[in-house]
Order: C-alpha cells, then sequence, then structure tokens
C-alpha cells in the first residue's frame, strides 16, 4: 500500500521540477544559480539596476572612470568632512566611519587566488604552445576569434551590459518555460534532420547523374 501510495505521488508530481532542479545543478548550484534564475529577485533585480546605470552612466553620459571615481570621492570626502566639523560646533557625534584597514590575513587569500588563477593561466599557455593539448587550443582559439569579432560590434561596456542582462534573463526563461522551449527545439531540430537527408539524397543523385555524364563523354571520346 505504501509502494502504491510512493507510485501514486511521483506520477502525481510535476514533471518540470526535476528538469528545474537540473538547471540549477548545471548552473553550479548555490548562490549564483539562485541569483540567475531569479530565486533571489532583491539581488538580482540589484544587479540589473547597477548594470544599466553604470551603462548609462559610461556610455549615455559620457563619464570614464577615473572621473567618475573622482567625483564620487570628491562627493563623499566633502560631505563627511562638513558633518565632522558641523559635528564639532554643534556638539554632535563624528560620522559613524569604521576603521578601514587591511591586514596580512586578507592580504594573503588575495595572493593565493591571484597566484592558483594565473598558474592556471600558464599552464594552460605552456601545454598550447608546447602542442600538447590540441582540443584546448582549438577552443580557445575559437573563443578568442569569436571575442575578437563581437568586440568589432560593440564595445566593451555595451557588451558587458548586453551578456549580464542575458546571463540574469535567458536561463530563467527557459527554466520557466522548458517545456515549450523543448518542444521548439525538437521540432526545429526534427525539420532540420529533415531537409538535411533530402538535400543528401538531392546532392548523392546529382553527383551520381554528373558521374554518368563523365563517363559517357569519356566513351564518346574514346571512340572517336
Amino acid at each position: 500500500m505504501i509502494a502504491v501510495q510512493d507510485q501514486s505521488a511521483q506520477e502525481s508530481s510535476p514533471p518540470s521540477s526535476g528538469k528545474q532542479r537540473s538547471l540549477h545543478r548545471i548552473l553550479g548550484g548555490g548562490m549564483i544559480a539562485d541569483v540567475i534564475l531569479w530565486r533571489k529577485k532583491n539581488v538580482t533585480v540589484g544587479i540589473l539596476i547597477g548594470v544599466l546605470a553604470s551603462w548609462i552612466i559610461f556610455e549615455v553620459a559620457g563619464y570614464t572612470l577615473l572621473s567618475l571615481v573622482s567625483n564620487v570621492l570628491l562627493l563623499l570626502i566633502s560631505i563627511l568632512f562638513v558633518w565632522a566639523k558641523a559635528a564639532e560646533v554643534l556638539n554632535r557625534p563624528p560620522p559613524p566611519i569604521p576603521e578601514m584597514y587591511l591586514n596580512e590575513e586578507m592580504i594573503h587569500e588575495a595572493s593565493d587566488f591571484c597566484q592558483f588563477h594565473a598558474n592556471k593561466i600558464f599552464s594552460a599557455f605552456n601545454d598550447i604552445a608546447r602542442g600538447k593539448d590540441s582540443k584546448l587550443f582549438y577552443s580557445i582559439a575559437m573563443c578568442l576569434l569569436l571575442a575578437s569579432t563581437i568586440g568589432r560590434l560593440a564595445d566593451i561596456l555595451t557588451l558587458s551590459y548586453t551578456s549580464v542582462v542575458l546571463i540574469l534573463t535567458v536561463p530563467a526563461l527557459y527554466g520557466k518555460y522548458e517545456d515549450g522551449v523543448d518542444r521548439c527545439v525538437k521540432t526545429v531540430h526534427m525539420e532540420v534532420q529533415m531537409y538535411q537527408r533530402v538535400y543528401i539524397e538531392s546532392f548523392n543523385n546529382y553527383y551520381i547523374q554528373v558521374k554518368k555524364w563523365i563517363l559517357v563523354k569519356k566513351n564518346l571520346l574514346a571512340d572517336v
């Protein structure tokens, strides 16, 4: 009786839940997958708004990174300086600014992180330069060629903004409409296979006819 209930419960469960979990696992799980799939909407919306604001500031308003950082720091230290001076005059507490410093542990962790990833890059470069990993060479070459082609069509800011928007929208939309997308992809794949078979058959028939025509021409020339 228990087995029958378990089986009925499994049959009644929505089939898309397993696919959603697999999509979550494909994206690596954890915080990053939650943000990409809009399971933490506040974080995702905040990232989109931040990226949109950055694109408007740098691309539309025409700010550079140096000018923006300088203006923000100038505004910040001006506010804090006026606040501190006003607090002295009015006998108010100073601005609540925490002590900011870097300890040795943070520096060691950052250096270890950079060293690990730099060594991986150098190792891959050595394998490619010595011809040890052909698959890695072709993969990196294709990625660099694709990046070069895309870089001619858009600048780095527009490309970064578009990439973030695609990352935060396409997987979420796919997870929501996964069944419909899979059906469309399967239909398109079947259509492509059908046209491919027709093309191959037509090409084979044409090739056979051309071959026969060449043989007939050769025979005629040989008789002459």
